[in-house]
């Protein structure tokens, strides 16, 4: 085993307790941890948004509709339908993804990340652990943050309609 592989099994093992679908999402305000195969979010959702949800890819920066959308209402998880963002936390952050300075409350659980070698933290869905993006201390205040997200990851509802059902 070289060093890079060491280094990676290393910080794998400190990020092993993630893979546990259940991790940081008991108290979510949906209740308790959506539990679904691989397989059967695979034939749920269109393939981008699975890679991007459930195989932790990166859409394309620039790609997703939801980078322009500027209405008010809610962005809700396009695998589970939890609300995740409101529209007044949204803000054009010019990366190419949609960018929020804060999720709703418990909306999100958080991890490190070191697929790029240098700590990253990636947040996930608390209902369903669909992976949505990275967080960076580059946004506007209140919070400094960027939850920077994968638009594939989202969904967008207007205000004046009613969000969908929680997806069982």
């Amino acid at each position: 085993m070289n060093r890079r592989q060491s280094l990676k099994w290393l910080f794998g093992l400190s990020t092993l307790s993630l893979a546990n679908p259940g991790l940081s999402r008991a108290g979510t305000p949906a209740g308790p941890a959506l539990r679904k195969s691989k397989a059967e979010w695979a034939a749920l959702l269109p393939a981008p948004a699975y890679r991007v949800l459930f195989e932790e890819d990166t859409e394309r920066a620039g790609t997703s509709p939801l980078n322009h959308e500027k209405r008010d209402g809610t962005f809700v998880c396009a695998a589970c339908y939890l609300p995740l963002f409101d529209s007044s936390r949204k803000y054009d952050s010019g990366t190419g993804w949609p960018s929020f300075w804060q999720p709703l409350p418990k909306a999100v659980a958080t991890r490190t990340d070191f697929k790029l070698i240098f700590p990253r933290t990636e947040y996930h869905c608390a209902r369903c652990g669909g992976h949505q993006g990275h967080i960076f201390d580059d946004g506007p205040k209140p919070t400094g943050k960027r939850y920077c997200n994968n638009g594939v990851a989202l969904h967008f509802v207007p205000r004046a309609e009613r969000l969908p059902e929680l997806r069982a």
